[in-house]
């Protein structure tokens, strides 16, 4: 702690993108609590004005290299509805393997590489390696699958331009989606496993405190990672294209980013929200961790993302071979066309971090509004709060000895994806 009584973090390692924390102290007390978003901003949806669908759809993605196939599905929902496109039950489960791939790829990253070398007492994943050689060995494996389930979906493993307007452009073979099939069941235990390895962990609570939490509502009974409406804690349901009057943002002077409130509130999204909204509708072994799993603090302590993230891996795993099965027994799936030039849509999915948001209007073939909403954008608010309780408890103790690695703690919980969040810009819609 600095002689100003101010405790500064940055750049803060192991998340995506270039962040800080700065904590001001005064009277032993926590003054002020700023998440820092130090990328400059990149204006994704002005660059997008004037471009047709399909440009849209190369552009995007690039907002992040980690959610790229969640920018691109956000934005084929988005779109589709702006241009009338239905497309068929099979492209609809293909863009589900799709998103599960990604979704394990970038949970596997954060719990095993980003978050646990926090828990275990570590620097870094590879300083593990001695003691638990398998976890990390393990996780390789299991982020080696994932990223090719996105190049095979994808085209490639990052950026791939498969996913069109309507469809894809090619489908893989019977035989590699098989070989997807087998390869998922043979990774489920080790994800199981994990589940044990987190729940072996102490878990503070001097950052506890009640918040909200907001997730898509699957269009079915089932857990899933997109819809067509919001879910919130307060029991509500909100239709998606009415999502500028649910979340709020605004613009803070120490961040690029914009920051997103529900009911004038912070809130949380992502695997956590996910879990605890819709963790009931879990089945399988997802259910029983879950069962196993679960408890009050969940809602207090951001902490358990990284737990739920863990769930939602074994949910995957176990949802790659079912998709599959129902992929081989349908009909192939076919490009479906635009039925009109001018329209509106707003497309939501749940990007591994949280819900996504891509808003598009079309007129006359080319886009003439964009809005993008990430998840980073709707809880770096939370973080901040969650910091101050943190601060406010652990001075109030006198335990400031590893104070600052709390307060990395609990932002890295979250997993921002502070390069996602950086491209807050005005659109003015006319």
């Amino acid at each position: 702690m600095s002689k100003k009584n101010e405790i500064i973090i940055e750049p803060l390692a192991r998340v995506e993108g270039h962040g800080g924390i700065k904590v001001e102290i005064e009277a032993n007390k926590i003054r002020n609590v700023e998440f820092q978003i130090l990328e400059g901003p990149r204006l994704f949806e002005t660059l997008v004005v004037g471009r047709t669908p399909q440009e849209d759809l190369s552009i995007v993605p690039r907002i992040c290299a980690i959610c790229n196939l969640s920018h691109k599905y956000a934005a084929l929902r988005g779109l589709e509805k702006a241009l009338g496109v239905e497309i068929d039950p099979t492209t609809k489960l293909y863009r589900q393997l799709m998103h599960l791939g990604e979704i394990i790829e970038s949970h596997s990253l954060h719990i095993y590489f980003l978050a646990l070398p926090d828990f275990l007492g570590y620097d870094n994943a590879f300083l593990m390696a001695d003691k638990y050689g398998d976890t990390v060995t393990n996780a390789l494996k299991l982020k080696k699958f994932s990223n090719k389930i996105m190049q095979m979906i994808g085209g490639r493993m990052i950026h791939g331009e498969n996913p069109i307007i309507g469809g894809f452009g090619k489908l893989p073979t019977k035989e590699q989606l098989t070989k997807i099939k087998e390869e998922a069941l043979e990774l489920l235990p080790f994800a199981i496993e994990t589940i044990n390895l987190l729940a072996g962990l102490e878990i503070p609570d001097h950052m506890e405190r009640e918040t909200q939490f907001l997730c898509c509502k699957p269009p079915h009974e089932d857990y899933d990672y997109y819809g067509d409406m919001f879910i919130t804690s307060d029991g509500k349901e909100h239709p998606v294209e009415n999502y500028n009057s649910i979340i709020k943002e605004r613009v803070v002077s120490h961040s690029f980013a914009k920051r997103g409130q529900y009911r004038d509130k912070p809130f949380t999204v992502g695997a956590l929200a996910r879990i605890l909204l819709l963790g009931n509708r879990l089945k399988g072994k997802a259910k029983e961790v879950y069962d196993k799993s679960i408890n009050e603090r969940w809602y207090r302590n951001p902490l358990f993302n990284n737990h739920a993230q863990a769930i939602e891996q074994v949910y995957s795993l176990e949802r790659i071979p079912e998709i599959i099965n129902e992929i081989l027994t349908c009909a192939k799936s076919k490009v479906a066309m635009p039925t009109q030039k001018t329209g509106s849509g707003t497309g939501a999915v749940e990007a591994p971090r949280g819900t996504l948001i891509h808003h598009y209007k079309v007129k006359d073939g080319l886009i003439s509004a964009a809005d993008i909403i990430t998840p980073t954008v709707m809880f770096l608010d939370d973080i901040e709060e969650f910091i101050r309780t943190s601060g406010n408890t652990l001075l109030a103790k006198n335990q400031i000895d590893k104070i600052e690695l709390e307060f990395e703690k609990i932002a890295r919980a979250y997993d921002p994806c502070i390069s996602c969040s950086a491209h807050s810009v005005e659109v003015v819609y006319k």
